[in-house]
């Protein structure tokens, strides 16, 4: 990018909207912003995720993004402008707003995000109500299996901001969504924001994201993880492994077999309890 476009940059709709039109002289808006998503995607993702089929897969994506896209210089100028949007302003679904103002939403399942202010309302409320339990644990999870742009995380982490939590360090962001664009986009954001976490894209009716703690999800059949650079920060790194060892350690302890009788019911059940 040259200087005077970089100097040109400063993080407005406008300039993201005058940016994407070049993309789309050749091609429906629909797939310049699918390839858009998935190229910013794969390279934040290969930046810090380095699981061989999540990034020798992501690096052939990227690359056929970038070539249908027209080389690398637009993304990145746009990708700059969405960088700046969130760091002038991190109260906001900057992705989100762009994407239902260009009506892409009726391409994909007729899609349409919770306007940022209920999310906002949303994240007060939760928040407000578990503040005190969450004090008494060593981290914050806060989750949306239908995280769409990621408009209800966003206000969660801004929520947490004005109440004096930090939340790079002291709470993990969990999303997924049956749309892969969708997800995508709250995966960039989340990631530009430096949340600790991840998305999943599949079906969370019927195949949610699980795993034996929140911070070791499982990638199953039908489901694609997209962990944020801030998940392999030294401090989340070292909460799964102690959460790894204490599970294997769990496993080998001594157990003995038990019965508890259910006399009302007249059943039986039976288990095995650590010695």
């Amino acid at each position: 990018m040259n200087k005077t476009a970089e100097r040109r940059l400063m993080g407005t709709e406008k300039e993201f909207l005058d940016l994407f039109q070049k993309l789309c002289y050749s091609r429906q808006r629909w797939q310049a912003w699918a390839d858009l998503m998935k190229a910013w995607a794969c390279a934040i993702s290969n930046a810090t995720d380095r699981n061989p089929e999540h990034f020798e897969r992501r690096e052939k994506e990227y690359s056929q993004c970038i070539e249908r896209l027209g080389g690398v210089e637009i993304p990145a100028r746009l990708l700059s402008v969405v960088t700046l949007a969130l760091e002038a302003d991190p109260n906001q679904d900057f992705l989100g707003r762009i994407y239902m103002n260009l009506d892409l939403g009726s391409h994909w399942h007729g899609q349409f995000f919770t306007p940022y202010d209920v999310c906002v309302m949303m994240a007060r409320i939760t928040i407000e109500a578990g503040i005190e339990q969450m004090r008494n644990r060593p981290y914050i999870s806060i989750s949306d299996p239908a995280c769409g742009a990621g408009a209800t995380l966003i206000a969660g982490i801004n929520e947490l901001r004005r109440r004096g939590i930090n939340y790079q360090t002291e709470a993990v962001f969990m999303a997924q969504d049956i749309d892969e664009v969708a997800a995508l986009m709250c995966y960039v954001q989340m990631s530009l924001l430096g949340a600790p976490g991840y998305v999943c894209v599949g079906n969370t009716l019927t195949n949610p994201c699980t795993g034996p703690s929140v911070l070791r999800p499982i990638e199953r059949e039908g489901q694609e993880l997209w962990f944020t650079p801030m998940y392999f920060a030294e401090k989340w790194t070292f909460i799964r492994k102690a959460e790894f060892m204490r599970d294997t350690l769990k496993a080998l302890e001594p157990r003995r077999p038990v019965f508890t009788f259910d006399f009302s019911k007249g059943t039986a059940q039976y288990g095995m309890i650590a010695i």
